[in-house]
Parts: C-alpha cells; sequence; structure tokens
C-alpha cells in the first residue's frame, strides 16, 4: 500500500508542475486539474479517509451554500465514481507499483492523421477544424485541428503541401474503449455573405460561414 500511494504521490507532483507551468492549453488544463482531484479522491478512499465532494471543475463544495440535498447527490455521484475507478484499478495488472515513472502511469496511445488532399467545391477560402468525437455522448474528445485551405485547392501556407500532419496524444484505455470514435472535419467558408453576390461594392469579405461537416 506504501509503495502505491508514492507512486500516487509522484504522479500529483509531476501534474502540479505541468499546472504551474502555465504552457497548458485552457481544455488541457481543466482535464488536468480533474484527473488530480480524481486521483486524489481515489487517494483518499484507498486510506480510508473522508470523502471530499466537488462541483464540475473540481472545486470543494462548500456545505454552509450547499443544500442537503445537493450534497447527496454529490456524495451518491462521488462514490460511484470513485467505486469504478477502483474496480478499473483492481482489473489491471500492476506488478511494480514502486516504478513510478511516467511510464508506469495510464497508458496513452496517439492517432496519427496526414491530410493528404482536401476536395471540395467552395469557390471561395476555407477552415478546415479536425478532430476526434464520441457520438454517443455527442461530445468532441479532442482539441481542433486546423488547416487553411485556399479557393484554389491548395493549403494556403502552400509550404504545407503535402505536409499537413497532426498527432491527436493522450488518449487512454477509455478513449480505446469508446463503442465508436469519429475524425470529423468542420468546413468554414472564409469569404462574402453570398457567394452568388458579384457586385463589388455590396461584396463583403472576410465572413466566417459554416459549410459543411463530414465525419469517418
Amino acid at each position: 500500500r506504501f509503495q502505491q500511494v508514492q507512486s500516487m504521490m509522484c504522479d500529483l507532483m509531476e501534474w502540479r508542475s505541468q499546472l504551474l507551468s502555465g504552457t497548458l492549453p485552457k481544455d488541457e488544463l481543466k482535464e488536468l486539474k480533474q484527473k488530480v482531484t480524481s486521483k486524489i479522491d481515489y487517494g483518499n478512499k484507498i486510506l480510508k479517509l473522508d470523502l471530499i465532494v466537488r462541483d464540475e471543475d473540481g472545486n470543494i463544495l462548500d456545505p454552509d451554500n450547499t443544500s442537503v440535498i445537493s450534497l447527496f447527490h454529490a456524495h451518491e455521484e462521488a462514490t460511484n465514481k470513485i467505486t469504478e475507478r477502483i474496480k478499473e484499478e483492481t482489473s489491471k495488472d500492476q506488478p511494480d507499483y514502486a516504478s513510478y515513472s511516467r511510464m508506469s502511469s495510464s497508458p496513452t496511445h496517439s492517432l496519427y492523421v496526414f491530410v493528404r488532399n482536401f476536395v471540395c467545391r467552395i469557390g471561395e477560402d476555407a477552415e478546415l477544424f479536425m478532430s476526434l468525437y464520441d457520438p454517443q455522448k455527442l461530445t468532441i474528445i479532442s482539441e481542433n485541428y486546423l488547416v487553411r485551405w485556399g479557393s484554389k485547392g491548395f493549403p494556403k501556407e502552400i509550404d504545407m503541401l503535402n505536409n499537413l500532419k497532426v498527432v491527436f496524444t493522450d488518449l487512454g484505455n477509455k478513449d480505446l474503449s469508446r463503442d465508436k470514435v469519429y475524425l470529423v472535419c468542420q468546413i468554414v467558408r472564409v469569404g462574402r455573405m453570398d457567394l452568388k453576390d458579384s457586385n463589388s461594392k455590396k461584396c463583403t469579405q472576410g465572413l466566417r460561414r459554416p459549410f459543411g461537416v463530414a465525419g469517418n
């Protein structure tokens, strides 16, 4: 048990340094905070300490400003999450808790995407936003990868031709266990309000308009 807690403390110290670095994007920062609070709550449970209830942002609920019913539901939800976490941890094969290097934490996976071409008749510049999407939970599970595509059928940055590559990182076992994960591309047209508007006096420029979406 000591080695198990030692490994968890090393994980928390590593995550703390990442939080204090100030280099994480907003969504990754929020995800890491939830990861930290989840690890703390799990550690308190296996050490038979008091259960701490939190809000969606991971902040501790104030009993003076929270109703009894809300606290009860929060305790119930927190208990269910920790119970599921304990089942996941006990089902894993962890022969060596003393190995607390970064590789000993939950394994992560990556998805490599190479954009070779974009075929869609728009007539104006476009922005392509690519992300991973869970169709069951109706939520995006990654950051967006942005590609700016020109009206002539080439990337806006011509130097990026045949070099549009992205790696979606930090995909864990939870992501691999999802029933389906789609690679979704959202297309935003950048230019005139109306493609039929050819009058230069009325022509607007630089407007961003949703154009289409594709998934695979």
